[in-house]
């Protein structure tokens, strides 16, 4: 279904107040449950036909995986679900809506595009990784070969989806001695003072922290886990020795 088509199935499907208030109520309930085990609260719902039949919460910090967000996770129920059913996905996704406290990110938003979702009710904006609107409108943006549009219905209950948000952002790292540890043990590893015989692996080196740190304060603003990015760390440090043979 082409962009064309998924304006006008947006336009056809869409849920009614007292839709949006009782799935949103399940939304902010499986955000409240993320928040009570540490991860980013953002709780989501995918209805099809008046049921549930995907479900998610952000599982960044739980899988150690960034791409784990709440909306990825009931993407991945949805296409089970359909495999159990023996129904096709596309139909399927054609009559779907996605209820979410927090607009998609521009990696979800594109998700939902390529899979045609006609519909996404959402509660506060995403002003950093936003991608219906906020940083970038992948919803609505004139994008060929990329699925279809897909129709925003924004603001539902967005004070509370904020307040708790914030609420997550004071809380404390649990690991974040451990995690600060270990870096400081990746920061003084032997394999670093060889790095510096070579003017190339100092710049290299260099760029590769600076990058990393750019991508630290991202990840500190959403309150990521600190082991995320160590994880993200080690994974540069591991690029160093082949850089060390090539030179």
């Amino acid at each position: 279904m082409g962009t064309d088509e998924g304006l006008r199935a947006a336009e056809c499907f869409h849920p009614s107040d007292e839709e949006i208030e009782k799935w949103m109520d399940d939304a902010f309930d499986t955000a409240k449950d993320a928040l009570e085990n540490g991860e980013v609260p953002v709780g989501c719902l995918m209805v099809y036909s008046n049921q549930v039949i995907g479900k998610g919460r952000n599982e960044v910090n739980e899988t150690k995986n960034a791409t784990r967000h709440a909306e990825m996770v009931a993407l991945d129920q949805l296409l089970a679900w359909c495999r159990h059913s023996n129904l096709d996905v596309s139909s399927v996704c054609e009559r779907t809506a996605l209820y979410v406290t927090v607009e998609p990110c521009i990696m979800c938003a594109a998700a939902l595009r390529l899979l045609n979702i006609p519909v996404v009710v959402y509660g506060c904006r995403n002003e950093r990784f936003g991608g219906c609107g906020s940083v970038l409108d992948v919803s609505s943006a004139s994008l060929p070969q990329t699925g279809s549009t897909f129709k925003c219905v924004s603001g539902h209950r967005a004070e509370e989806a904020v307040e708790m948000l914030k609420t997550f952002y004071k809380q404390e790292n649990p690991n974040g001695d451990q995690n600060l540890s270990l870096l400081l043990f990746l920061l003084s590893s032997p394999l670093l003072s060889s790095l510096f015989s070579s003017p190339r692996l100092i710049f290299s080196y260099i760029s590769s922290l600076v990058s990393s740190f750019l991508l630290l304060s991202d990840f500190c603003f959403y309150a990521v886990s600190q082991e995320l990015f160590i994880n993200f760390f080690f994974a540069i440090l591991s690029f160093l020795p082949f850089l060390y043979i090539t030179s």
